[in-house]
């Protein structure tokens, strides 16, 4: 894999946001510096794989590992993945393929190997240490916000946090938007509490009740999370966490979810062109 099997429609999106290389000294310059659509090309290596960063093959690559998780650490310091979720979800919406009346929320348990910060007794992997991923999406399935926890925090607890986790979302006219008309969740967000709350936001809860048999049919809706967790853990490197650092970890949540945006954006863009499917607005 290397730079230039990169896609391309991501670096075209990545390559703005990202900062300038520092400049070479005239006088001992050393070695060259590793491009950045190369280090990009690392990343993504790890992020499908999920082989160790020692152990990435630098002539598939173009690089080595070590080298790639140095950039991902640059770039996660200075916040080019947020500014990229921001930018692709506007793109979404000005194309009319984000929808916000219907969005779901749920949360999944990863094992953390190597410990670290946001990582805690799992309780549904015998107390092991873990972490939670904690997902919205839109009525497609789209990713929203993604966020990093213990493994030991209850999924509710971390709902208010990740719907301000959800960023101005432009693309249309008038003001951006940030939060959904309706909230599907499952029984494990069943408190009074957070649907007063939600109501104060003017977000209208459906949550489903505890104690009461199933077919509420709020199934039907909230599926598309699920499925927007399988997209995520079909990166290897996603299904358990091995970064000790939590800020990275988040950023490989965020390019991972950029990439499902762009994937769903490719499609429509290539069902249009085929006659398929309604062109993007």
């Amino acid at each position: 894999m290397r730079a230039d099997l990169a896609p391309d429609d991501l670096w075209e999106r990545v390559a703005p946001l990202l900062p300038p290389a520092p400049e070479r000294r005239r006088r001992y310059p050393g070695r060259l510096c590793v491009p950045d659509r190369v280090a990009l090309a690392g990343i993504l290596f790890v992020l499908r794989t999920g082989v160790a960063w020692r152990d990435v093959p630098a002539e598939t690559v173009g690089c080595s590992g070590v080298a790639a998780w140095r950039r991902l650490r640059d770039w996660t310091e200075v916040g080019v993945w947020p500014r990229l979720h921001a930018a692709l979800l506007t793109e979404l919406r000005s194309v009319g393929l984000l929808d916000l009346d219907d969005c779901s929320v749920d949360g999944s348990h990863v094992r953390a190997l190597k410990r670290g910060d946001h990582v805690g007794p799992s309780p549904v992997d015998r107390t092991r240490p873990g972490s939670k991923h904690h997902l919205i999406v839109d009525r497609h399935g789209t990713p929203l916000a993604v966020t990093l926890t213990g493994g030991n925090r209850h999924d509710v607890t971390r709902l208010l946090p990740l719907l301000d986790a959800v960023p101005p979302i432009r693309g249309l006219r008038g003001r951006p938007r940030r939060k959904p008309g309706h909230l599907y969740t499952d029984r494990g967000y069943d408190f009074d509490k957070y649907r007063r709350l939600l109501w104060k936001r003017g977000i209208k809860p459906l949550i489903a009740r505890r104690g009461v048999s199933h077919g509420s049919g709020l199934g039907k809706v909230r599926w598309v999370v699920e499925r927007a967790f399988a997209w995520l853990h079909q990166f290897k490197r996603l299904r358990t966490r091995y970064e000790r650092r939590a800020d990275l970890h988040q950023g490989l949540l965020d390019l991972v979810c950029s990439l499902i945006r762009l994937r769903r954006l490719q499609r429509a863009v290539d069902r249009a062109r085929s006659g398929d499917g309604p062109r993007p607005r």
